[in-house]
């Protein structure tokens, strides 16, 4: 049966977003994604729409978002590249408030710590290694929290993530609220995961780590 809502999606063409996309389709969502350029877009499905452009600017996000229900990010960039997560989020945010849409669901690392975190110590371990290696994209990735954990007006959720590996789906997700319970976990998996949470609001305002 064909889902009324629409979902947009940033990072529809990378490791994770690619199954999203189709995930969602199969579901019977309809489906608008940004792509900074369609030439180079491994797949193609007449089902999703195509909205050209540079998630950095206002306007695409306002088109992109326009008629949409639900939001998705899993945006990545080159880790040479000047994180830019935190100001892509707030403007997503801003956008989704004016078109007043509820839903969002984002991805980040499971390096992210935060309040009530109860890591273990190879996951302390890491998660420092992380700050002290990738210092900008965590500052970054730290400044996203909080501006989402201090975003009251809409339901978000941020998935906290192992190493992605490629891979079909296994099945077998474990979740955990204050620590990562493996080590990695397939995109098709977190695809999956990521549908799963459009109308579930068990983690709604929450951050849960998953993994296979």
């Amino acid at each position: 049966m064909d889902n009324p809502s629409k979902i947009a999606i940033f990072g529809g063409t990378g490791k994770v977003g690619r199954h999203i996309a189709t995930t969602a389709v199969q579901k019977g969502y309809q489906v608008r994604m940004l792509v900074r350029n369609p030439e180079r877009l491994a797949y193609r499905d007449d089902r999703i729409d195509v909205v050209e452009g540079k998630i950095q600017d206002i306007q695409t996000i306002r088109q992109l978002l326009k008629d949409c229900k639900i939001v998705i990010n899993t945006f990545g960039q080159p880790l040479k590249e000047i994180p830019i997560y935190s100001n892509a989020t707030e403007n997503i945010l801003e956008i989704m408030k004016e078109l007043k849409i509820d839903r969002y669901i984002g991805v980040t690392g499971g390096s992210l710590t935060i309040n009530g975190d109860k890591k273990s110590f190879v996951n302390r371990f890491g998660a420092k290694m992380f700050e002290i290696i990738l210092s900008k994209m965590m500052e970054d990735k730290k400044r996203e929290w909080k501006i989402l954990s201090s975003n009251k007006d809409i339901e978000w959720t941020l998935i906290r993530l192992p190493f992605v590996v490629e891979g079909s789906e296994i099945g077998n997700i474990k979740e955990n609220l204050t620590d990562m319970p493996g080590t990695k976990i397939t995109n098709q998996d977190i695809a999956t995961f990521i549908i799963d949470q459009i109308d579930n609001p068990k983690y709604v305002h929450k951050a849960p780590f998953i993994s296979n």
